[in-house]
């Protein structure tokens, strides 16, 4: 197995997380990174000496995760109106997706791997995804994005910000996830639901 410039002792870490599942109960486990002393883009092996992530952060470490275990390292971008974008790692099971996430919010972490296509995978984060009025704001979605592609600069190993693949998920062509008109005609969330995806945030 490469180690891809892994320590033993990082490599025995990320080894243990032998399951996505595995790998979601250690990015729960971590706190939140709320960013006290400025934007960060930490790599796996920050991550892991750091013991903090924001979601790109968590997605990172996700994706070196799944990659030792035999799937490719893909992340996926979720875009929204008036509230932040959210990045998932993704990966099949059966020829099935599902994802693995680091989130404030509760319902925007896990996805069993059930889901035919990608449409689907993020449309089940739509209910989910609301800003602090309660608005549901989740729009588009990017393809998956093969972190491979960014080997050259050491991406789970780096001791600098990788703000490269920040940028390119930021740059790249989204899918609408909803007709036109619907937006118009969406409901807040409900108070019930929005109180429920803020247990155990970091405010």
């Amino acid at each position: 197995m490469a180690d891809y410039g892994l320590t033993s002792r990082e490599l025995g870490i990320l080894a243990r997380l032998s399951t996505p599942e595995k790998v979601q109960r250690f990015l729960d486990a971590l706190p939140y990174n709320k960013e006290p002393d400025g934007p960060t883009c930490r790599s796996p092996r920050r991550v892991l000496r750091d013991r903090t992530a924001h979601c790109l952060e968590g997605a990172l470490l996700a994706a070196a995760a799944l990659r030792l275990q035999g799937h490719p390292p893909l992340l996926l971008d979720l875009e929204a109106v008036r509230d932040d974008d959210h990045v998932l790692a993704v990966f099949r099971r059966g020829g099935l997706w599902g994802a693995v996430a680091k989130s404030n919010y509760t319902g925007l972490r896990f996805r069993e791997p059930v889901y035919r296509n990608l449409r689907e995978l993020v449309i089940s984060y739509f209910e989910h995804y609301y800003n602090p009025s309660g608005e549901k704001t989740l729009r588009r979605y990017s393809r998956p994005v093969n972190l491979a592609r960014f080997d050259r600069l050491g991406w789970m190993t780096a001791e600098r910000d990788l703000w490269e693949i920040a940028e390119h998920l930021h740059r790249i062509a989204h899918r609408p996830l909803l007709p036109k008109g619907v937006p118009r005609r969406l409901n807040r969330v409900d108070a019930r639901l929005k109180a429920a995806g803020l247990v155990g945030a970091v405010l």
